[in-house]
């Protein structure tokens, strides 16, 4: 059932989580245990878990000794197929205690644009799911070109939750809730729910940034937020810190209220075009 409330996460069946590169690497390597040990708390309660993480290239940085994000395709594809294995063992180490095992998947934007690779693809996740095991899953950035410069992965997670039809969508971030500009601007507000349709244009959310670490910002996650919400999936917006919070229904972040009339699957493809 689709989660319609903050508080329907508890029972969600089917929970899509994304998190970003700068919430999990670096420094902040260490919020990958209680990032996953939320993760294990909703599969515990019998939830399908499926969890969207972006952090190759990051992670395989320092093992290429880059201080910065590498500008050239070849560097940043030779950082993310290091970084993916790292990322990975780090993951099903921290899965080890509660007996889950991780299943690895890489898309790229073709593989859910092709009808045939978007049928195995989802084929695959709903056999690993039936299997109890975690997907996680990534842009496939050692062979993406365009995808890997410009691409974010908030809106790859909005697609896999339409691929697998998910109950919610769980973008997690360094800010607690999207507000009503930049947050370190005078004025700004937090945006506690957005309804369904509502007009979005009176924010001030800003562009995409890439920095040092990933792509992505608040634009982002309000573009696949509203891509979600159209599909019929609930979004739940809200900082990596307070996933054990939004994975328990708590009122936290930002919740973009699900199509109550999605159409039907098959009808529009991945990128909302109508087939």
């Amino acid at each position: 059932m689709t989660a319609a409330t903050r508080a329907q996460l508890a029972g969600a069946r089917r929970i899509v989580v994304k998190v970003g590169s700068s919430s999990i690497s670096g420094e902040n390597a260490t919020k990958i245990k209680p990032l996953v040990d939320a993760l294990a708390e909703a599969h515990a309660r019998g939830s399908e878990v499926v969890l969207v993480s972006s952090g190759a290239i990051a992670t395989g940085m320092p093992f290429l000794a880059l201080d910065t994000r590498p500008s050239d395709l070849a560097t940043q594809q030779a950082a993310a197929a290091v970084g993916q294995n790292v990322l990975v063992y780090r993951y099903q180490e921290a899965l080890r205690p509660f007996a889950i095992v991780a299943g690895q998947v890489l898309l790229t934007a073709g593989d859910l644009e092709n009808p045939t690779h978007r049928s195995n693809a989802r084929r695959a996740m709903e056999r690993l799911l039936g299997l109890r095991i975690l997907p996680i899953v990534n842009e496939n950035d050692t062979v993406a070109t365009h995808e890997i410069r410009f691409g974010d992965n908030d809106r790859l997670g909005a697609l896999v939750a339409q691929l697998i039809g998910a109950d919610a969508l769980v973008l997690l971030s360094d800010i607690v809730s999207l507000y009503t500009r930049p947050p370190d601007e005078p004025g700004a507000e937090p945006i506690h729910d957005v309804r369904y349709g509502d007009d979005l244009a009176q924010y001030q959310f800003g562009s995409a940034v890439v920095n040092s670490i990933g792509t992505g910002g608040a634009a982002t996650k309000v573009s696949a937020a509203t891509l979600a919400a159209a599909a019929g999936v609930g979004v739940l917006v809200t900082s990596i810190d307070l996933v054990s919070e939004a994975l328990s229904g708590a009122d936290v972040g930002t919740w973009f209220e699900p199509n109550p009339e999605p159409e039907a699957p098959g009808v529009t493809g991945p990128v909302g075009v109508r087939r």
